[in-house]
């Protein structure tokens, strides 16, 4: 199935779709969703991103991401790939949002308005062999050192928005 991409303005107002390959090939600015569960130890589920992928292939990140579909909220849109991509569900909370941009080496364009939901889970994933490569718990201090050692094995989305993750974690402990 082709997969279309909202694009949006950057208060997140809907400007149209288009097909999600031509979206990234043009750079144009759409929304996109991140996800980040944690266990009952405060450690950060990653995944390696599948090394088919059109960009970022082996790359490690997030739990998940993706974009939602025409008619879909973003929360709806995290729960179906949460299960797509990794086999697991638990209840998302919305936490905050960021826009960034990032060129790649094969001429692609990440530009998104990205919805960042956080979740908690001790389960295993089940991953997608098509969309997972691998994944790992990772502690936070332990992953932003590794970020700074070995930069290129993450994306750009994550070491991004890495900072306002640990925060946003922080003051929400309970």
């Amino acid at each position: 199935m082709e997969e279309h991409v909202i694009l949006v303005d950057k208060d997140d107002l809907p400007q149209g779709r288009m097909e999600k390959l031509e979206a990234h090939q043009k750079g144009l600015l759409h929304r996109a969703f991140s996800i980040f569960i944690f266990n009952d130890d405060q450690e950060l589920l990653l995944q390696q991103r599948s090394k088919s992928k059109y960009h970022s292939g082996g790359l490690w990140t997030n739990t998940c991401c993706s974009h939602p579909r025409e008619g879909e909220s973003n929360l709806a849109a995290a729960e179906r790939r949460l299960k797509e991509e990794m086999g697991m569900s638990c209840e998302l909370a919305y936490g905050f949002n960021f826009l960034y941009k990032a060129v790649f080496e094969d001429g692609l364009t990440e530009h998104e308005l990205d919805h960042v939901f956080f979740g908690k889970s001790n389960e295993k994933p089940t991953i997608n062999i098509d969309e997972v490569e691998d994944f790992k718990y990772v502690d936070l201090e332990a992953l932003k050192s590794d970020i700074e050692i070995n930069p290129t094995a993450y994306t750009p989305w994550l070491k991004i928005c890495l900072d306002k993750v640990i925060s946003h974690v922080s003051n929400n402990v309970k």
